[in-house]
């Protein structure tokens, strides 16, 4: 069926084309993926009913609206779009069956890891269009929860030959889609405007009018068709200036709600309990009606209006109607109304939904409520929705009586908010937790948190010595969070390098190595943590000792979480050695615990470690294999990592438009925040690149400004290596000379083969591509 069969929407050929065309392709077989993207009204909702009433006949059609209201429930946009294909997940491989059961609540298990539940998504809509193409609408997706709408982000680009169509509608693309082929829908033009204002307005209106409303609507249909409701007789014949003082969307609520004022009280409050619940259960609205003492009999003014459908799922007309209606409801009526919703949804099966309505119910202090709320947090974390965690966290906090709970709530918040990769609005929560009572430990956590949040927003200079103070603060009251805020310290010094406090990494250093003095422990992260403060602070031989301990505890036995965390730290340690055989076992056992375990977070560092590795085996199939992991884990978690690999893979095969163009970003970047690491990275596969490519200059003088960084050992210390190459063939036989010496200082020392091998060929075990 093609848009000329069939009468189309006034204005909107374009859009519906490219509709049917990638419905048209999944009919062959052929998936794909679309962003719809427009301003409120514009009629985003209006195509997609257009196009998919047409298929409907000849595709599966699964279509959900996504609510600003359940933003902080994890997956809850997800379990909408699955639900009623939810029958194929039987067919599934057990771990993605089971991630995708414990993301939705229907199976304990200790964690539901992401990067599963996508596959499990992915894995359930192929079977679900098995036998017939799949058309998953998803309107109004700037409201997805979080992980919902990295799941959905993750499975969109990976669709091949299943049959699948996915088209997400939002008014602005989220930086999650934004690599999605686009489709956007602009206001209709000036013919087309006034013919549907002709048909929305029959009858005589005053040309003034007719054309104050056509340029105050800019082309945008629903407020075309719903702002001249909202004039009067005398407004449509007398000239009046329609106001433009408020923006477009309020005035279309506005005349929304102007039209549903007249319906009973009774009915209005039947919209309202449509509004606070988006997932469309016609029985949990009957349920909470009920409640209320609402029944069917109230929803036929509602129906009469055409602002509500009650079928085998409840529908506004539109979506700006549901927010319409929420926000112009009194307070006493919205928590009427979620109480109700609270009441009719089970506590077994939805726990987490009943809390949240719970929540919104409830006017002021109340610790039971706060408890659900801290619950469900922990549910959330579990399910993988650190940012939900946050949400029923901060508001568990506005509803905790007690002081000291409501502290210990907002830190918690902050921390939750901190994973999930927002260090500002951590710090947000923090200054609202400035006034109340803390013990000396939350004052501790306090400042330990801000530090952490501080450096991931500012990535400055004071990183390290903030980290510190947090540490020293915590080591009376937690020595373990202690130590591992020391480990933090010393990353974020070692990172800064010669772009930070030059005295930054030796004070950090040594303070660590003064806290761990007594200490005899083997645990693999205490040996870590000294080992590389050792390292940090007097060099490989003073360190080696406690480092090769460090290394053998990290494969005797199962890491903790904070070892697993810090394990990475062992595999730079085994690079500054020259213990290549340690490297690759330390970063292939991190990588296999990480992924057996479902820790995404600790994952991509892993397997950067291990890139590191294959580049220097000379396997870059490998390597970039380990990339598109790692990009793949990215568009999961939403958890920003530097693309050093991919920087160094460009070098090695030579392709200079490539390095380039990642090259440019990392310098601009590690210049403004103060981090020396990313600098010697770039100057490092600056330096592979040319000298691959005979561009003798240009390597030396890439790998040079590397020469006197050579005690920050790691790209530094290897750039010496092409520097040396880039030397002789330039021509510059003192400066190989001295590049020569720098390396065998940092080579001699640590007296391995590999390490001892370096000086003797200038070149050392990195591959030319």
């Amino acid at each position: 069926m093609t848009v000329a069969e069939t009468p189309t929407l006034l204005g909107r050929s374009r859009e519906l084309r490219e509709l049917d065309a990638l419905i048209g392709r999944a009919r062959t077989r052929r998936s794909g993926a679309l962003v719809v993207s427009g301003e409120a009204g514009v009629g985003k909702t209006a195509v997609l009913d257009d196009a998919s009433g047409r298929a409907a006949s000849h595709v599966r059609v699964e279509r959900m609206v996504a609510s600003e209201s359940e933003m902080g429930l994890p997956y809850a946009g997800l379990h909408q779009l699955c639900a009623h294909v939810m029958g194929a997940a039987e067919r599934l491989p057990a771990p993605q069956r089971e991630a995708l059961e414990a993301a939705f609540g229907l199976r304990h298990l200790p964690a539901a890891s992401p990067f599963l539940v996508g596959l499990a998504v992915l894995g359930l809509l192929t079977e679900a269009a098995g036998e017939r193409a799949l058309l998953c609408i998803v309107d109004d997706a700037q409201w997805l929860d979080d992980v919902s709408a990295r799941a959905v982000a993750f499975v969109a680009p990976r669709l091949d030959s299943e049959g699948i169509a996915i088209v997400l509608a939002m008014r602005t693309v989220d930086e999650a889609f934004a690599d999605l082929p686009q489709l956007v829908v602009g206001g209709l033009g000036d013919h087309d405007a006034h013919e549907l204002l002709r048909l929305a307005l029959p009858g005589a209106i005053d040309r003034r009018v007719r054309d104050q409303l056509i340029a105050e609507a800019r082309g945008n249909p629903l407020a075309l068709r719903e702002l001249p409701r909202a004039l009067g007789p005398a407004e449509h014949a007398g000239g009046f200036a329609v106001a433009g003082s408020v923006p477009l969307e309020s005035r279309i609520e506005r005349s929304l709600i102007a039209q549903l004022e007249p319906l009973p009280a009774a009915t209005r409050m039947l919209l309202l309990l449509a509004a606070a619940d988006p997932t469309g259960d016609p029985g949990l609205l009957w349920r909470a009606g009920a409640v209320l003492g609402l029944g069917p009999q109230d929803l036929g003014a509602a129906q009469r209006a055409d602002a509500l459908a009650v079928g085998t799922r409840v529908r506004f007309r539109h979506p700006l109607v549901r927010s319409a209606v929420y926000r112009a409801a009194s307070p006493e009526d919205r928590r009427a109304a979620h109480a109700a919703l609270a009441e009719a949804t089970s506590v077994d099966r939805d726990p987490d939904r009943r809390a949240w309505h719970r929540a919104s119910a409830t006017p002021g202090p109340d610790e039971e409520v706060a408890a659900d709320l801290e619950r469900s947090a922990q549910r959330a974390r579990t399910r993988g929705g650190v940012a939900a965690a946050a949400a029923f966290l901060e508001r568990a906090a506005e509803l905790s009586p007690a002081p000291l709970r409501r502290a210990q709530r907002l830190i918690a918040a902050a921390e939750a908010k901190h994973d999930a990769g927002a260090p500002d609005a951590a710090l947000r929560l923090l200054d609202s937790a400035r006034d109340d009572p803390l013990t000396a430990l939350q004052e501790a956590l306090v400042a330990r948190l801000r530090a952490r949040a501080g450096y991931a927003l500012r990535r400055d200079r004071s990183g390290g010595r903030e980290l510190l103070a947090a540490a020293q603060r915590l080591e009376p009251l937690d020595p373990t969070l202690a130590r591992d805020t020391y480990m933090e310290a010393l990353a974020a010094a070692l990172y800064s390098g010669r772009l930070g406090d030059p005295d930054e990494v030796q004070t950090v250093a040594r303070a660590i190595l003064a806290a761990t003095a007594a200490d005899a422990s083997e645990r693999a992260r205490d040996l870590i943590l000294r080992g590389q403060a050792l390292l940090a602070a007097d060099g490989q031989v003073a360190a080696m000792p406690v480092l090769r301990r460090a290394f053998h505890a990290f494969t005797a036995r199962p890491p903790d979480a904070l070892e697993l965390r810090w394990m990475w730290f062992g595999s730079r340690a085994a690079q500054d050695l020259w213990e290549v055989d340690t490297l690759r076992t330390l970063a292939g056992r991190q990588v296999e615990l990480a992924r057996a375990d479902g820790v995404l977070t600790v994952l991509p560092i892993a397997l950067s470690m291990q890139i590191l590795a294959q580049t220097i085996d000379g396997d870059l199939d490998a390597a970039e294999a380990a990339c598109d992991e790692i990009d793949t884990i990215k568009s999961v978690t939403g958890h920003p990592l530097p693309v050093f690999s991919r920087v160094f893979l460009a070098a090695y095969r030579g392709q200079a438009d490539e390095v380039e163009r990642l090259a440019r970003p990392l310098r601009a970047d590690a210049e403004a925040r103060g981090e020396g690491y990313a600098l010697s990275a770039v100057n490092y596969a600056e330096a592979i690149l040319f000298n691959g490519l005979g561009r003798y200059g240009e390597a030396m003088a890439s790998a040079r400004r590397e020469l006197s960084h050579t005690s920050e050992l790691g790209h530094a210390m290897r750039a010496l290596l092409e520097l040396v190459e880039a030397a002789v063939r330039s021509g510059e036989p003192a400066l190989a000379e001295e590049a020569l010496a720098r390396l065998a200082r940092v080579t001699e020392p640590v007296g391995n083969t590999t390490a001892l091998a370096v000086p003797c060929d200038g070149q050392g075990p990195a591959p030319r591509g």
